[in-house]
């Protein structure tokens, strides 16, 4: 692994990982301010793709098609993404391709493309997992930029103009730090100097911080919303928890792995479903935002368990603050999340990926092997007061019922 700099400023990691046939790349452009309106982000990354001042969008689609080239733009909520994985010998004509894309979108099909976002947004909507998710996740982050929702999206969206599509694209090229991670069998002295050639080119990475502030803390609230056809009543409750960056970051790794995470063995499963029969699905999940994170817990189940469900999650919550984990249980748990961290490293596109991931986060790319020796260090003790300190009355309940 090398890191470098490249003439713009940009910090890159290069990784050889001999006798691999595909190159993968990852760049990452922060993001500095919410949006105007919710969704014209996601709008504007959809664009991205839709043909260059060089190239129609036929035609783009047609030479990454003709050359295996995976070409994508990804839109989070604290960065933009543009990724490729490619052959070897490809590599230089998907820097070309990625350059133009970057300096060159033309953002046509605007209408087009909000119409189809549309559609796809009121599709995804029908789910009542999706549903329930979206009232979550807008009641959590309420009057945040985290909040934008598919439904916030769909009020929003016929507000945005190609203009503004045009001005946040601008803001984020020029005024951004960017970040790029690259793995694959290239020498690092050519791909450095490929990469100066084409990416050296795009506008300086400049430091900055974000402008995205923190959300409000959440103040104990439970929201109804009824599906008339909905077959099961669908439950998430959550609780604003620290992120990446935290030294509570790895502990609530840990109590997401015991509690829901891990499948068949963590403790809502076994207790609510495989005790109680409550539900087919009941997990927990840990997701991480750069100002913020949530920690959850969902559960499928019929209408006429929804308090018994609720009291169910209640139980559980109470067990891991009162009683300490135990030595076994933890172990499995520390072995559960540094074999996944193994897994998920496993090609050139998940290195690039992750590295690239870590050094927009503020973290070194190499920030993996940080993360599994915290969580080596941790003790019961400390998960304990952990999970204390952030299970408190401060939640959100989101209810979906027919």
């Amino acid at each position: 692994m090398r890191e470098i700099v490249l003439n713009n400023k940009i910090r890159v990691c290069l990784k050889r990982n001999k006798n691999t046939p595909r190159t993968a790349l990852s760049l990452n452009f922060s993001i500095k301010n919410p949006e105007k309106f919710p969704g014209e982000y996601l709008l504007m990354n959809r664009l991205l793709l839709k043909g260059t001042k060089k190239y129609s969008s036929e035609e783009l689609s047609t030479i990454l098609d003709e050359n295996a080239i995976e070409l994508i733009t990804e839109m989070k909520y604290d960065y933009l993404r543009f990724r490729f994985v490619s052959l070897n010998e490809d590599f230089e004509l998907a820097l070309s391709l990625l350059s133009d894309i970057i300096l060159n979108s033309t953002f046509e099909e605007f209408e087009k493309e909000r119409e189809t976002l549309k559609g796809e947004l009121f599709a995804e909507l029908d789910s009542a997992r999706v549903k329930v998710s979206d009232l979550f996740t807008k009641t959590i982050y309420k009057n945040h930029f985290y909040g934008a929702s598919y439904t916030t999206i769909l009020e929003n969206i016929d507000k945005v103009t190609l203009n503004d599509v045009k001005k946040v694209y601008g803001d984020i090229l020029n005024n951004s730090t960017k970040t790029l991670a690259f793995a694959g069998d290239i020498e690092s002295d050519k791909a450095e100097q490929l990469l100066n050639k084409y990416i050296g080119i795009l506008p300086d990475s400049v430091s900055l911080e974000s402008e995205i502030p923190s959300p409000s803390p959440v103040k104990c609230e439970q929201v109804e919303l009824v599906k008339e056809d909905a077959q099961q009543a669908q439950i998430i409750q959550g609780w604003l928890v620290p992120t990446i960056g935290s030294d509570d970051y790895f502990k609530m790794m840990l109590l997401n792995v015991i509690l829901g995470a891990s499948g068949l063995s963590s403790r809502l499963f076994m207790e609510l479903r495989e005790k109680k029969g409550l539900a087919y699905t009941v997990r927990t999940s840990y997701e991480t935002k750069k100002q913020s994170a949530v920690f959850s817990i969902y559960i499928g189940t019929e209408p006429s368990n929804i308090k018994t469900s609720i009291a169910g999650f209640k139980e559980e919550i109470e067990k891991i603050k009162t009683i300490p984990v135990s030595q076994e249980e933890l172990h499995n748990a520390k072995n559960n999340i540094i074999g996944k961290q193994q897994f998920i490293t496993e090609t050139n596109s998940q290195q690039a990926n992750l590295m690239a991931y870590y050094s927009i986060s503020g973290k070194p790319f190499d920030y993996q092997k940080e993360v599994i020796n915290r969580l080596r260090a941790i003790t019961s003790e400390e998960l304990l007061e952990c999970a204390n300190k952030y299970f408190t009355d401060d939640y959100v309940i989101a209810v979906l019922r027919p």
